[in-house]
């Protein structure tokens, strides 16, 4: 199991999910609540599921392949370790991996 800790865009609130080898991070933020929409269901055709990935953990993800950067150059408050969450898959040697949300992030789907 991984840990997963979501911070809110003005810091001031933690979720901490767990999940398996596999599981996609998209699929976790949006089964806590998190607000990222991923209107395009993980096809990399928005950057509406935009995270920043902690200093600590970016190392630990593989690099985003340039379709993702692409995307990403169209996503508000991006930041050096702006990812996709529907491009980010848990692995078996992810102990944890904090993500924090853009203050511009806001799920309409769920409005």
């Amino acid at each position: 199991m991984t840990k997963i800790t979501f911070i809110s865009a003005d810091g001031q609130n933690e979720v901490v999910a767990t999940a398996n080898p596999g599981d996609r991070l998209l699929d976790i933020a949006q089964n806590h609540d998190q607000p990222l929409e991923g209107t395009c269901e993980g096809q990399m055709a928005c950057s509406t599921c935009h995270v920043i990935v902690s200093d600590d953990d970016f190392g630990k993800l593989p690099e985003a392949e340039e379709m993702e950067e692409d995307m990403l150059d169209l996503a508000a408050g991006v930041a050096r370790t702006s990812r996709l969450a529907c491009q980010i898959y848990v692995t078996e040697d992810m102990e944890s991996l904090t993500v924090h949300m853009p203050g511009e992030a806001h799920n309409m789907q769920g409005v």
